[in-house]
């Protein structure tokens, strides 16, 4: 049972390659709406090809499959949790006037020459003071989308902006799980691993600043009398209130006490909730569509933005889009592509597929520019084909670890390829659990933010030129006491 024969990885490539075509069919015949359902179909009937093929060719047994396939699924009930709440925070957040508000405020502020730069910073240090790109994205990013449209930049842009300062922190901050799991997959003290990422972080960081500054500033701000009509609709349909940045401030009390995110996100919800009730009434009474009884219409209206979409009039369709939210039932989509991709990744792990297509990527690891290319040549894959970015941190530190201890080096330059060629990378994948979640949040297919993601697009390769310079490459020399250990 423990010498299985795997597929070749030619044939382990089938899977994937009639996943990419059935997407890209799916894709053109439904368009924006393929998460609904088109794109779930396609990762079922690709994760039957791989049973087939290990059940049929392989001899492996369906418990196998299962085994696997439930195992992935039960590793993201955290994150499905935390879908659902930011889609109720979401709500909250809108309805309550917090991210209004805070639009309000920020395109009066932010200068159109440098939103796209401050964009960038602002997520960066959020994040690091979050640890999460999620959480980041679904409080300050929908806000920063809204001032982006407000001063006429495309969507891409500001979303590419957004994601690019979220996955920085993602990538560096002590808090983030990311980090500290791929510094213990890789035997690495958390510090010395976050040390280590900045040769390659801080360089990429760097190089996203500039471009996103290049672009601000080439961005035409001919549109200030469309800012002030933005600015008059929200002052208009919302009660702007200062008061109401209590919310985004509690949170980020809660934050740097280091309150565990699934409750920070609840209270987050709560607090805003309340505060919509008290600073916008006039809005949940609409919601509800009632006005016999006005405390069960804010009851109902304030249940409705947790759990419902909204849709509420300001007068311009532009803005009416912005305001709009879709709750908790609007990440129902999400969750059921995710656990459809998590259906296709135990697939392919159990049926040896994963395995025949890495090794592949181990034959190149002669040298250390080889090897750093491998691993991140392998770890870009595995986000293609686990669609989660934590299983592919994991088989990517084991898969490449003792090979990076036969070849001398140490576990901090496993740790940091890792981080560089996974991390920054799951977003840019449509049915990756990031992918899915960025594009639901920010309302913008992964597809149209992929090209203006520098930060992401960046590290894997900044990685790899490091490693080509040699720069900070060093090998471990043998201590005689571990000479004799070893030999003891």
């Amino acid at each position: 049972m423990k010498n299985k024969k795997i597929p070749s990885p030619l044939l382990s490539l089938l899977p994937i390659v009639a996943l990419v075509i059935m997407l890209a069919i799916t894709i053109y015949l439904f368009g924006s709406d393929a998460l609904g359902g088109g794109s779930q179909i396609c990762l079922l009937i690709a994760t039957s090809i791989c049973v087939l093929i290990g059940m049929a060719g392989y001899k492996r047994r369906w418990k196998d499959f299962e085994k696997a396939i439930t195992n992935n699924i039960s590793g993201i009930g955290t994150a499905l949790i935390i879908l659902l709440i930011i889609g109720a925070l979401s709500g909250a957040w809108m309805v309550s006037g917090v991210v209004p508000t805070m639009i309000y405020y920020g395109i009066q502020i932010i200068h159109p020459s440098f939103f796209l730069v401050s964009t960038c910073l602002i997520c960066s240090i959020v994040s690091v003071m979050t640890g999460s790109s999620w959480t980041t994205i679904a409080t300050i990013g929908i806000a920063l989308m809204g001032i982006g449209n407000a001063q006429g930049f495309d969507a891409g842009w500001i979303a590419g902006a957004i994601i690019s300062g979220a996955y920085f922190g993602d990538k560096v901050s002590p808090l983030s799980d990311t980090t500290v799991l791929a510094a213990s997959v890789t035997g690495s003290p958390i510090f010395t691993h976050i040390r280590y990422l900045m040769f390659t972080t801080i360089p990429s960081l760097v190089i996203t600043l500039i471009i996103f500054t290049i672009a601000g500033l080439s961005h035409e701000a001919t549109n200030t009398g469309h800012i002030a009509e933005f600015s008059q609709a929200l002052d208009n349909k919302f009660h702007i209130s200062g008061w109401l940045m209590i919310v985004p401030i509690a949170t980020g009390i809660m934050i740097a006490k280091k309150v565990p995110s699934l409750i920070t996100l609840f209270l987050s919800t709560a607090i805003a909730t309340i505060f919509a009730i008290i600073f916008q009434p006039q809005l949940l009474m609409e919601i509800a569509g009632e006005a016999e009884n006005h405390a069960l219409a804010l009851v109902k209206g304030s249940m409705s933005i947790l759990f419902g979409s909204t849709n509420l009039e300001a007068g311009s369709a532009e803005i009416n889009e912005l305001i709009a939210t879709r709750g908790m039932s609007g990440m129902m989509d999400t969750i059921w592509l995710i656990i459809c991709a998590m259906c296709f990744g135990g697939a392919m792990t159990a049926g040896g597929m994963l395995e025949s297509i890495t090794s592949v990527f181990t034959r190149f690891a002669k040298t250390c520019t080889g090897l750093v290319s491998s691993t991140v040549a392998s770890g870009l894959f595995l986000n293609i084909t686990t669609a989660d970015q934590y299983i592919s941190i994991i088989l990517t530190g084991n898969m490449f670890r003792d090979i990076y201890e036969k070849n001398g080096y140490e576990g901090r330059l496993l740790g940091r390829t890792t981080e560089d060629a996974v991390t920054v990378t799951s977003p840019l994948i449509p049915w990756n659990t990031c992918g899915m979640t960025q594009a639901t949040i920010l309302s913008v297919p992964t597809f149209t933010y992929l090209p203006y993601c520098f930060f992401n697009i960046i590290s894997p390769l900044m990685s790899i030129i490091v490693a080509a310079t040699g720069y900070t490459i060093v090998r471990k020399v043998k201590k005689p006491t571990e000479v004799t250990e070893s030999v003891a």
